[in-house]
């Protein structure tokens, strides 16, 4: 089994510009979750953010049975192992009592806008996404496989999904120089779910390979100087299933977050 990385640091320059085919993001909307989790104040700014995202398609046959413990597994291993403020956890399940904190669509993109809002140099930001993945045949030209990749949020029936340049676009272009995000998505055909601009595979021999997935269309994925970093559990082309292995010791297994 492979381990795909993919990540991207921008040049420290791009702090500061943008490319010249690629506009400022001033355009997207801010929807914060400001009434779940109120900033606090600037003397006291966190400094480290999570969203954690698990979809387990209760009573459908699309049921995952390991997405929840997943997601309980990361927060404790977020708050215990790296001294993330509970407050600053971000949790999108089933099991919440809130509707505001149910993995739909809308609730997981406005969750993901949250995650980046106001974020400076030095701030560590997580998103961990458990669930199901699609891919579907891109006709624009920028996917280097010719696919699109996306997540399947809760009411993902309905034609409710996340595509890979939605989640580009909303955590990682606006990244500024300092900030890190770390992604990790369990998901199939998770390869490329940031769009990242270089993609690195590992074998079993822990031997590394480059890739560039930098779009022939020319399209900017990259950050604004930032570093972004996913961990996918599959390739874009792969499929991955619930599994119990190794969850007892998912903190030994994160020390590179450090």
């Amino acid at each position: 089994m492979c381990c795909h990385v993919a990540t991207y640091t921008a040049p420290y320059s791009y702090s500061h510009h943008y490319p010249p085919h690629q506009l400022p993001l001033t355009a997207l909307p801010p929807p914060p979750y400001s009434h779940l989790l109120p900033r606090p104040p600037l003397f006291t700014r966190v400094c480290k953010r999570a969203v954690i995202c698990a979809v387990s398609y209760k009573n459908s046959k699309h049921e995952l049975k390991g997405c929840i413990n997943d997601a309980n597994c990361m927060r404790y291993l977020l708050v215990n192992r790296f001294h993330f403020p509970e407050s600053s956890i971000l949790m999108l399940t089933e099991e919440e009592a809130d509707p505001n904190r149910h993995p739909s669509k809308q609730n997981m993109i406005k969750a993901l806008y949250w995650l980046v809002q106001d974020c400076q140099p030095g701030d560590s930001l997580v998103f961990h996404y458990s669930g199901h993945g699609k891919r579907r045949k891109n006709n624009t030209g920028d996917e280097v496989d010719g696919y699109d990749e996306y997540l399947c949020p809760l009411d993902f029936k309905t034609g409710e999904l996340i595509s890979d340049n939605e989640i580009n676009a909303i955590i990682v272009r606006p990244l500024p120089h300092g900030v890190k995000l770390h992604a990790f998505i369990d998901a199939c055909h998770s390869g490329t779910a940031l769009d990242l601009p270089f993609l690195c595979r590992m074998d079993r021999s822990r031997r590394y390979l480059w890739e560039d997935h930098r779009p022939p269309s020319g399209v900017w994925k990259g950050t604004n100087g930032g570093k972004a970093i996913c961990f996918s559990g599959c390739d874009d082309h792969q499929t991955s299933a619930d599994a119990s292995v190794l969850e007892k010791n998912l903190r030994h297994h994160l020390n590179f977050l450090n």
